[in-house]
């Protein structure tokens, strides 16, 4: 995936090498192989930098080292990610049915190397006035007669209150009762027509779930339908809500949801049945999540697929990012909060025993809803994570896996939030990921890209330095029948050089690979057979010959780089340390690996004191 012409990368995107300190970089056989390994790794592709038995491992190093060895500075590949933002509206902008722009920026594109982690930043300010579509899910179990007559009158009162807060409000209704089924209902024929306990009341046949009116800002219609609705009756307590709100959510078209703010009201005096009480009724299908409402607007399917369970509610409420409101009465509310719990962006309120308060549970619910900021992220692909650190106004939040969160959100208040992406494995194909805060319709599209391959320059077939190879990122591969660092042998392989006169052993000392009469040995080991262990020297300070800045083990014996010495390069030579207004040790002692080494009595780095110096009777005490 190429970079986009003419984007400029936002001063305020950060590139963070997380993790380059776990592990270390090890040697590997290909450059592929090598950029893969570790975000630290580098490969060189010199075809001159491997000498001597050398094995083409070696060309993955860090790049410091591989500098320090001789690699050309041109010649090193080590690619490194990147963050693009391809859109970027001003906040605030646009309008019209989507409302303002309120998320920033709306595409970035990410390139990642593995293990390593990229950063952006994601602003959101919350506008005033967005627009709202509300739908009414209301239960109508027997026990709710007394709020159907509220309900009824209901239809100019909430539209009045929405638009109070909102440039543009529409509501819809629907109705539930239960699967039609024993033993959730009667299914004695007088009883489906009318299951009210007096014959002489009029009562609507139940059902699972009942679509009456879509979403419309005729408050007039709504109150003309809503009017024509009667009460109707199961035979158990936990009524069949879950089955309607699934329906709400999947029938987008048939409610009429446009993508703005979705809030839905679920107004009950009840529990509610989930997966696994549909065996009661012979029912074990898991719900298909289709929308199956006839031309009367009835859930048709409700006696062939089960209740569906809270999670899987909670998925699909996400996925059509709507944000339930529970209207319960007294007695359910703490049930309701715990299934609020696990369910994204829903928020429970407490209704009257005749649901007069509704309006007001709504308008305060709304306001609950709409000043929480939570920003989360679709599905990741294998091997891509996601962590959130929030800036709401106040110390940043400690980084969360799952999303940030900004809780009292006035409106026009802005917040911000990073979001580093790391990728520890990598994508066959470039990926899509979108992030959105909750309860709104806008959405950022992540495009995720892995650097897993290697751009080399030396890439040429039948190359004259590979006697008729290929030379692939500066490794001869040989064709057919030849061998060799350069391909320079053909024929059965001799392996006299890679043993010692008159020895039977394996070649290379076991450990190497005879190519060409010559021993290749791998990291870490030396010598024309491979005898000698890089490993095997002094250490100082935990690294064989103080490591690269000290000194290299050449066949088991320390070879110290200019001012070092010692068996283990651990002594620094300059005496410079120790020299002070031109006295070594103040005269009081001698230089040693670059530390003064003082007299009896005398203290101090540069032996400049002597506490017991002062008086004989200090001294012979």
């Amino acid at each position: 995936m190429g970079r986009p012409g003419g984007l400029l990368l936002l001063p305020l995107l950060l590139s963070l090498p997380s993790g380059a300190g776990a592990g270390s970089c090890e040697p590997q056989a290909s450059c592929e192989a090598c950029v893969r390994s570790h975000p630290r790794c580098a490969w060189c592709e010199d075809p001159d930098f491997t000498r001597g038995g050398q094995a083409e491992a070696t060309r993955c190093a860090p790049r410091d080292a591989l500098e320090r060895a001789g690699c050309p500075p041109r010649a090193v590949i080590d690619p490194r990610g990147s963050v693009w933002v391809l859109q970027d509206a001003e906040l605030g902008a646009g309008g019209g049915q989507r409302g303002p722009t309120q998320l920033r920026p709306q595409s970035v594109q990410l390139r990642l190397r593995p293990g390593e982690e990229q950063s952006f930043q994601v602003r959101f300010r919350r506008a005033p006035g967005h627009p709202v579509d509300l739908y009414y899910l209301m239960d109508l179990s027997y026990s709710m007669k007394d709020d159907l007559e509220n309900v009824r009158r209901l239809g100019s009162d909430l539209l009045a209150a929405l638009r109070n807060v909102s440039s543009s409000v529409r509501i819809g209704f629907g109705s539930f009762v239960d699967k039609t089924v024993l033993p959730y209902v009667s299914t004695v024929p007088s009883k489906l027509r009318n299951p009210c306990p007096e014959r002489q009341e009029p009562c609507d046949p139940p059902a699972a779930f009942r679509h009456v009116l879509s979403l419309t800002g005729d408050a007039a219609a709504f109150a003309a339908r809503v009017s024509r609705q009667r009460i109707s009756g199961n035979l158990d307590a936990p009524e069949g809500g879950f089955d309607a709100i699934l329906q709400v959510a999947v029938c987008e078209e048939r409610i009429g949801w446009r993508p703005v703010t979705r809030l839905l009201v679920f107004a009950s005096d009840d529990t509610f049945h989930m997966a696994g009480d549909g065996k009661l009724g012979g029912i074990v299908l898991p719900s298909d999540t289709r929308c199956h409402l006839d031309a009367h607007g009835v859930y048709t399917r409700s006696h062939l697929y089960d209740y569906p369970s809270v999670g899987h509610l909670a998925q699909v409420l996400s996925a059509a990012n709507i944000q339930p409101i529970f209207a319960v009465t007294g007695p359910t509310v703490p049930v309701y909060q715990e299934l609020s719990r696990l369910i994204p962006k829903s928020v429970v309120g407490e209704l009257r025993e005749d649901s007069s308060n509704v309006v007001q549970l709504i308008a305060d619910a709304y306001n609950s809803l709409s000043s929480t900021v939570e920003l989360q992220h679709s599905p990741l692909p294998p091997g891509i994570s996601l962590s959130y650190e929030s800036h709401c106004g106040g110390p940043p939040g400690p980084p969360r896996p799952h999303g940030g969160i900004c809780t009292g959100v006035l409106v026009n208040q802005e917040v911000t939030f990073t979001v580093r992406v790391r990728a520890d494995a990598c994508l066959s194909t470039p990926q899509r990921v979108g992030l959105r805060v909750l309860g709104f319709a806008e959405e950022l599209s992540l495009e995720l890209d892995t650097l897993c391959e290697c751009s080399c320059t030396h890439h040429q077939p039948q190359v004259h330095l590979c006697h008729g190879g290929t030379l692939l990122c500066g490794v001869c591969r040989c064709p057919e029948g030849r061998r060799g660092r350069r391909c320079e042998c053909e024929g059965v392989e001799e392996e006299g050089g890679c043993r010692p006169p008159n020895s039977t052993g394996p070649p290379c000392s076991g450990r190497g690979r005879c190519v060409c009469g010559a021993c290749e040995c791998p990291p870490g080991l030396s010598g024309s057979l491979c005898e000698c262990d890089s490993g095997s020297c002094e250490r100082h300070g935990g690294l064989p010959c103080g490591g690269p800045q000290r000194g290299e083990c050449v066949c088991g014996t320390c070879r110290c780089r200019d001012g070092f010495g010692g068996s283990g390069c651990g002594c620094a030579l300059g005496r410079e340390s120790c020299v002070s207004g031109g006295r070594e040790c103040s005269g009081h002692g001698s230089c040693v690996c670059g530390t003064c080494r003082c007299q009896p009595g005398y203290v101090g780095p540069l032996c400049a004191h002597c506490p017991s110096c002062r008086t004989p009777c200090q001294r012979l005490r």
